[in-house]
C-alpha cells in the first residue's frame, strides 16, 4: 500500500495520513532539544527585532534562557506551576519562553490585546505564580495579579518601581554547568497553554503537550528568514519561534501593528523567505497599490492559516510569487495540524491529511460518511491531550473517550481524498427550510475586485428563518454599491436561499479576534447599528 498520501478505508470510512516519522524521543523535553541545538550553533542569529534594533544569536538567547530558568527554580516554580505571559513580539520574550521550557514550567500566553475581563477570566483558570507582561498591559492585569499574589515583571515599556525582565539576566557561576530539567510526565507533560480564539464565547485555556511540539518541518532550513505578525498566544506565533530555535533560521519580530505596506517593507529589508499570514492579511495585502512581484521576490513559501481564505485571494497571491509556493491548511489549537495543501492546484480545499492523523466525517445521527458527503469533521492524532486547563466538562465535549476531537466544523472529502471545509457547524443557516453556508457567499463576494473582505450572517425572522445579509469592507475610494454586490451574488449563486435578501452593509473594518478571525455576531451587530444610525441621520 502506498503510504505517501491520504488513504481511505472503505470499511471503517476513516481517512488516514501517511505514517509519521519519529525524529525525537517523545519523552525528551523540547527544552533539552533546543538547548542542545542552540549551544552547538552559538553564532547563528535566531532573532532580529525591527522595532528595537536588536539581534540575538543562539548563544545569547540560550544563555539568557538559562539564567531565567535558574531564577524560576530559585523562586520555587515547579512543573505543576504556571508562568503567565502577556506580550508583543519583543527581544526578551523568546528567552522567557525558552527559560520556561528548560525548567519544565508551563507558560500561559494571553493576547496583549485582550480586555481586562478576559485577562481576569483566563488567569483565574491557570493561576500563574509569575507573570511577564508589556508595561502597557499591566493596568489590565493588575487586579487579577494582586488577587493571585503573582509576581509581575515587565518585558518592555517598563514602569517605575516595577521589576523588569533584565533583572533576571545577571550572569551566574552555575550557568556554564546548567542542565535542563527532565519532564516528570515525559511527552505527556503540558509545556504551553494557549487560548482558543473566543469566536463562540470566552476563550478557553488549551494545554499543549511536549510531544505536540516534537515534529520536524523539513521545509525550514538554516538559511531561511521567517516573518509572522502573530504573537505567541497563537500557535503560528509559538511555532515560528520554535522553528527559529531548532532549525537555525532567523525570525524577524516587531511590536508594531500589522499594515500591508509595513509587511512588504519587512520582506524587502530582511529578504524574508518564509511568511506566515492570516486570511485577512492576505486580503489587505492584495489591495495594496504598491504591491508587485519584485517586492516579494525573496519569498519561497507562504503559510496561510487561522481561518478561511477566499479562493480568489489565494490565486491572486500566487501570481505575485515568482518562485514561492503557498501552503493553505487546516489546524486546531487543540490537536494541531490536520490537513495541508501545498500549492493552489485545489485552492477550494485545505489539502490532504498530514502524517499521523486520522479523520472521519459524521452525520447528525453519528453515522460515518463517505466521499462527497458533508458532516462534522472528527480528528484523531494518536497523542495524549491534557484538555482545557481545569475545565474537564468542556474537554470531554471536545474529545470523546476514544480520543476523537469533535471539531464543530462541517466538511467533506472529494474523490481524490482532499478535505474541504464548508462551515462551522453553528454557523450553518436556513432560509425557507433550505440550508446554506455563509462562507460560500463570502467567497463569491470576494471575487469582486474592490472587496477587501466580507462577512455573511442571517437576520432571523419567524416567517423566513435566516435570510442572508453581508457586512463588506471595500477598497477606499471605491464606487462599488450595495446593489452591485447583491446583483453579482444573484448571478453567481442562482438559488433563492443563497441570495442577499437583507442587503449589504459597508463597514470600515470587520471585528476580529487577536489572531485575526472574524467575529460574525459582532459584525452583524455593527452592521445593524450602522443601519439604524444612517436611518437616524436621514440616509
Amino acid at each position: 500500500m502506498d503510504r505517501s498520501t491520504t488513504q481511505f478505508d472503505k470499511y471503517t470510512k476513516i481517512w488516514s495520513g501517511p505514517r509519521p516519522a519519529s525524529f525525537f524521543d517523545v519523552d525528551c523535553s523540547i527544552g533539552k532539544i533546543l538547548f542542545a541545538f542552540m549551544r552547538n550553533h552559538p553564532n547563528s542569529i535566531c532573532q532580529i527585532s525591527d522595532t528595537e534594533g536588536t539581534a540575538l544569536t543562539n548563544g545569547e538567547a540560550i544563555t539568557f534562557a538559562i539564567r531565567i530558568a535558574q531564577q524560576l527554580k530559585a523562586m520555587g516554580l515547579k512543573q505543576d506551576d504556571v508562568v503567565g505571559i502577556v506580550g508583543t513580539n519583543t527581544t526578551y520574550l523568546m528567552p522567557v519562553v525558552l527559560g520556561c521550557l528548560l525548567n519544565g514550567t508551563p507558560f500561559h500566553a494571553v493576547s496583549p490585546w485582550q480586555d481586562e475581563d478576559t485577562m481576569k477570566h483566563l488567569f483565574s483558570i491557570t493561576r500563574p505564580k509569575l507573570i511577564f507582561c508589556d508595561g502597557k498591559c499591566f493596568q489590565r492585569l493588575s487586579i487579577i495579579a494582586r488577587i493571585l499574589k503573582s509576581h509581575v515583571y515587565t518585558l518592555k515599556d517598563h514602569r517605575l518601581g516595577m521589576p523588569r525582565v533584565e533583572d533576571l539576566l545577571e550572569p551566574t557561576r552555575a550557568e556554564l554547568y546548567y542542565v535542563p530539567e527532565n519532564l516528570l510526565l515525559g511527552g505527556d507533560h503540558t509545556v504551553a497553554i494557549l487560548c482558543t480564539s473566543g469566536t463562540t464565547g470566552l476563550p478557553k485555556a488549551v494545554c499543549i503537550s511536549n510531544s505536540a511540539c516534537l515534529f520536524d518541518f523539513g521545509f525550514v532550513t538554516g538559511q531561511d528568514v521567517l516573518l509572522s505578525f502573530s504573537t505567541i498566544d497563537w500557535s503560528a506565533g509559538m511555532f515560528n519561534m520554535l522553528f527559529s530555535c531548532c532549525h537555525g533560521s532567523t525570525r524577524i519580530i516587531t511590536d508594531r501593528p500589522y499594515t500591508p505596506e509595513y509587511m512588504i517593507q519587512l520582506v524587502e529589508k530582511y529578504k524574508v523567505t518564509l511568511l506566515t499570514v492570516v486570511p485577512q492579511q492576505v486580503a489587505s495585502l492584495l489591495k495594496t497599490p504598491t504591491l508587485n512581484k519584485q517586492r516579494l521576490a525573496s519569498i519561497r513559501f507562504v503559510s496561510v492559516g487561522g481561518g478561511s481564505c477566499y479562493v480568489a485571494n489565494l490565486l491572486k497571491l500566487q501570481e505575485f510569487l515568482i518562485t514561492g509556493q503557498i501552503s493553505y491548511g487546516y489546524a486546531l489549537t487543540e490537536c494541531g495540524g490536520v490537513a495541508a495543501n501545498m500549492g493552489v492546484a485545489k485552492p477550494s480545499s485545505v489539502g490532504r491529511i498530514v502524517p499521523g492523523v486520522r479523520v472521519k466525517i459524521l452525520d447528525e445521527a453519528g453515522r460515518s460518511l463517505g466521499h462527497g458527503e458533508t458532516g462534522e469533521i472528527l480528528v484523531h492524532n494518536g497523542k495524549v491531550w491534557n484538555g482545557y486547563y481545569a475545565n474537564p466538562n468542556e474537554s470531554k465535549r471536545m474529545q470523546d473517550y476514544q480520543g476523537w476531537f469533535h471539531t464543530g466544523d462541517m466538511g467533506y472529502f472529494d474523490n481524490e481524498n482532499y478535505l474541504h471545509i464548508v462551515e462551522r457547524k453553528e454557523d450553518l443557516l436556513r432560509f425557507h427550510g433550505a440550508q446554506y453556508c455563509p462562507q460560500e457567499i463570502e467567497q463569491v463576494i470576494a471575487e469582486l475586485p474592490d472587496v477587501i473582505e466580507a462577512c455573511v450572517f442571517g437576520l432571523w425572522n419567524e416567517v423566513d428563518g435566516d435570510p442572508a445579509a453581508a457586512a463588506v469592507v471595500k477598497v477606499p475610494g471605491s464606487r462599488l454599491t450595495e446593489l452591485d454586490i447583491v446583483e453579482y451574488v444573484a448571478k453567481r449563486l442562482v438559488v433563492d436561499h443563497k441570495q442577499l435578501h437583507c442587503g449589504v452593509f459597508f463597514l470600515p473594518e470587520l471585528p476580529k479576534t487577536g489572531s485575526g478571525k472574524v467575529l460574525r455576531q459582532q459584525a452583524r451587530d455593527q452592521a445593524l447599528g450602522k443601519k439604524w444610525a444612517d436611518h437616524g441621520n436621514g440616509h
